[in-house]
């Protein structure tokens, strides 16, 4: 397909989309219906994932990101700081994969979603403001997920419905008692289409329809500036207390960054699994030391992101272990013991740190500390947290 042709389709798409919309609103009915019938092709997903600025490749990267401490452009500053971070539900089943933006997150957050089968929660912010970043597929929310998120200070969280059996597990019940229903909370169930897509044709080849919603960054963002959720919140009402507006960094607590390798004993490789028979979901990490990045692999394959047919390449992994409760009900959804405190392991630099993490309350921030108490200071990039139970085999 040529260029002048496939920007010709683009336009087409775009137009019938927005009429599509403009009819389906017009009789009432609901947007999230017509979200089924758009498909678009893969060279229409890739133009769709287009620059947004233009950065001057000799400018300096001199910026901290608050969230990995990765450095940037002061024009990737000036974006990042109009808006608040998106926490985004992203599933792993194996008919899912590959991903599509992961390796565009500054943080991501893996754990079981129920039975053994791993879901992640991409925190984006500074790293997908350069590109509208293509995201999927979006999967429902888990109650631990809700809590990791809660640290960054009201995000906009991303989801496709979610846990709502009676009990510990409910997760849109615990999202609405903690006041993001309809404000920062960006259910698809709620918004639908053209903000959330299903597109059955993202792989390449026939796929369950939960495997297919996606959506982008800058189209998500556009929500929250709709509900004025941008990096100011509005005023706010949960239950009977009145919360006054904020800049999302003021009740946000950043890591502290280091410039100089961690140091420790050698782990150049790295494997556990989740769940023992489970091996689907197995991850390794290899470590490259001309980049001093960790190839990331699951299921004994490279794990690739779509978006740029690449393996993923993290900076810092980290295995976080923990207290894991379940299958608890009929639906084998899992509980982790999220807050408090208890061993990690820090992979950076093809080295291991022996931490412990800490988060006192469901809304602080995840920190991590050496043996005297004293808070780490973290590499800078991407970084990967695997949430385990405490008994894990970690193998390095």
């Amino acid at each position: 397909m040529t260029k002048k042709i496939l920007i010709f389709s683009l336009v087409v798409y775009l137009l019938s989309a927005v009429a599509t919309f403009t009819v389906f609103s017009a009789i009432g009915k609901p947007s999230s219906t017509s979200s089924e019938e758009i498909q678009l092709t893969e060279e229409e997903e890739q133009t769709l994932l287009g620059a947004l600025l233009e950065i001057d490749p000799n400018a300096p990267r001199d910026q901290e990101c608050p969230i990995n401490g990765k450095l940037y452009t002061s024009l990737e500053k000036e974006a990042w700081e109009k808006r608040r971070p998106l926490a985004v539900m992203i599933e792993n089943h194996p008919d899912a994969r590959p991903q599509s933006g992961l390796s565009s997150a500054d943080l991501v957050f893996e754990a079981i979603a129920e039975g053994g089968v791993t879901r992640f929660m991409g925190i984006y912010y500074c790293g997908a403001q350069a590109y509208d970043t293509v995201l999927a597929p979006i999967r429902s929310a888990r109650t631990y997920f809700v809590d990791y998120a809660s640290g960054f200070n009201y995000p906009l969280y991303v989801h496709v419905g979610g846990a709502n059996l009676e009990g510990p597990t409910n997760a849109l019940g615990q999202i609405g008692q903690y006041g993001w229903n309809q404000e920062n909370d960006l259910n698809q169930f709620s918004i639908g289409y053209p903000t959330f897509v299903r597109n059955a044709n993202r792989v390449g080849r026939p796929v369950a329809t939960e495997h297919t919603m996606e959506s982008s960054t800058e189209k998500l963002w556009a929500v929250g500036e709709e509900r004025g959720w941008t990096n100011m919140s509005p005023e706010r009402k949960v239950g009977r207390k009145v919360y006054p507006g904020e800049d999302w960094k003021d009740g946000f607590k950043s890591w502290s960054f280091r410039d100089e390798p961690m140091t420790g004993a050698a782990a150049t490789e790295i494997s556990f699994d989740f769940w023992s028979g489970y091996s689907d979901y197995s991850v390794k990490y290899v470590y490259q030391p001309d980049k001093g990045t960790y190839l990331r692999f699951m299921g004994g394959e490279p794990h690739l992101d779509l978006n740029s047919d690449k393996q993923i390449e993290v900076k810092t992994a980290i295995v976080l272990l923990t207290r894991e409760r379940g299958p608890i009900n009929e639906l084998k959804h899992m509980l982790y013991d999220t807050t408090g405190s208890g061993n990690a392991l820090i992979f950076s630099d093809g080295s291991v740190t022996k931490a412990t993490w800490v988060k006192e309350e469901r809304e602080d921030e995840l920190f991590f500390t050496d043996s005297r108490g004293e808070e780490l200071a973290m590499p800078r990039g991407l970084t990967w947290i695997s949430v385990v139970d405490s008994s894990t085999d970690v193998n390095y």
